[in-house]
């Protein structure tokens, strides 16, 4: 019997992803979707699972939980044994891992989610694009890539050799990114462009783009 429960969307980047970890751990779950227009998310009893009313809120057996990387890090540690490692058992390399996805979450998402918002949210919205935005946030999110083009000039994935939650962390924003001219930012440092293609072809992110 599944016992865990994924609510959230699937234009929600911090809903997918929380599909691809679970995906990575090739566990069974069950999706329940929030139709985040209606504004059940901001209503109980949707409340008692996230407080701030936002996507995805998750469940395992007993347990719920909210906040995309807490999940994930729960998924990693909690599911160790089940399909590939998210996480070093090595503190060292665990140690490595988590300075990168500090990165991550503080240096990469801002600009990158603004961006996602800007270029593809608002056309979705019928909500016209601010170009001044985008322009800052591109700049930043340049700068950002070029540490990692340092970084992946010998290292085959953010966190090290092996693929990890620090990379994984990365692909929902990427997806939207790369239907937009910002792929450009990606394309343009060969490094990046390389592990980009990479992690963007892992048969548990293709399962997600096919939900």
């Amino acid at each position: 019997m599944t016992t865990i429960k994924v609510h959230g969307s699937f234009f929600s980047t911090a809903t997918l992803r929380v599909l691809a970890c679970l995906n990575e751990k090739s566990l069974d779950y069950e999706f329940i979707p929030v139709d985040l227009r209606s504004g059940e998310h901001k209503k109980d009893p949707f409340l008692s699972l996230n407080p701030f009313g936002q996507v995805p809120a998750f469940q395992d057996g007993d347990l719920n939980l909210f906040e995309s990387r807490a999940i994930t890090r729960y998924i990693a540690h909690s599911y160790a044994g089940k399909g590939i490692p998210l996480v070093s058992s090595d503190v060292e390399k665990a140690a490595v891992e988590d300075v990168w996805a500090e990165v991550e979450a503080q240096r990469y998402e801002p600009p990158s989610a603004k961006l996602t918002w800007e270029l593809e949210i608002k056309p979705m919205l019928g909500t016209a694009t601010d170009d001044d935005v985008v322009k800052v946030q591109e700049a930043q999110l340049a700068k950002v890539l070029d540490v990692y083009e340092a970084l992946l000039a010998h290292s085959k994935y953010l966190g090290g050799d092996a693929f990890s939650l620090v990379d994984l962390h990365h692909l929902p924003t990427m997806k939207y990114l790369m239907a937009t001219p910002v792929k450009e930012v990606f394309y343009t440092r060969p490094h990046v462009a390389a592990w980009a293609a990479d992690i963007m072809a892992r048969p548990s992110w293709q399962k997600v783009l096919a939900c």
